[in-house]
């Protein structure tokens, strides 16, 4: 078991995780984007999240700096868009295995060495500080659930307020997939990044992204 992965599982050991009371809500209505954002990170610092801001063309950055520090040196990703970028990046010290090889043959090394992994999530939902997650091909759903710290690219913009309006926006009734999208609320430990405003104005590219980063023990899914 690496370094890291004892790390976190000790930290959860000595912690009890306990259901916090929910924060005020904004007044109800329409809520803005900044009140979005605000209660999404609340929500997921009632569940021990640490958020971080950050802009366009900073993840990636704030990504070869933490992920040194904080001792995850074994990193999984997806072999789509984003696994391309990561890889270009050439971070000293850490070593990425991209997710290209049926599971058979490298479980063992999954659920023993790998640190954290890194995909993109849909949306999230302000109202209850969840990430919606969308498996596929390229990343698929083992990567949100086998290793102890997930980071997630998530889009300021795709933060929703209310579960019904993401099923409304993002047509669900429409396009939803027969390998349904997972939907997280509250890992007992997160670290959380949401871009900054300006970002809803770049491309259509992963630029528009930020990290989420959670450490996972018992994951809630709805």
């Amino acid at each position: 078991m690496s370094e890291a992965r004892s790390n976190i599982l000790r930290r959860l050991r000595d912690k009890a995780i306990t259901a916090p009371p929910a924060p005020p809500a904004p007044k109800t209505g329409q809520w803005s984007k900044e009140q979005r954002i605000a209660r999404f990170c609340e929500r997921q610092a009632a569940v021990h999240g640490e958020v971080h801001r950050l802009g366009a063309s900073q993840w990636r950055e704030w990504l070869a700096s933490e992920l040194p520090k904080r001792g995850l040196n074994h990193v999984l990703t997806g072999t789509g868009e984003t696994g391309k970028q990561l890889a270009a990046m050439n971070i000293q010290g850490i070593e990425l295995v991209r997710f290209e090889n049926p599971i058979d043959d490298w479980k063992n090394e999954l659920f023993a060495r790998i640190d954290a992994a890194i995909t993109r999530a849909r949306c999230a939902i302000a109202e209850t500080g969840s990430l919606v997650l969308w498996p596929d091909a390229d990343e698929p759903r083992l990567m949100s659930l086998a290793p102890p710290v997930h980071i997630a690219l998530l889009r300021a913009e795709s933060i929703y307020q209310t579960f019904a309006e993401v099923i409304e926006a993002e047509q669900w009734a429409k396009h939803m997939p027969t390998n349904a999208p997972q939907r997280r609320s509250g890992p007992s430990l997160a670290w959380v990044e949401v871009v900054s405003a300006f970002i809803q104005l770049l491309s259509d590219e992963i630029e528009r992204g930020s990290a989420k980063v959670r450490t996972r023990a018992h994951p809630t899914n709805a």
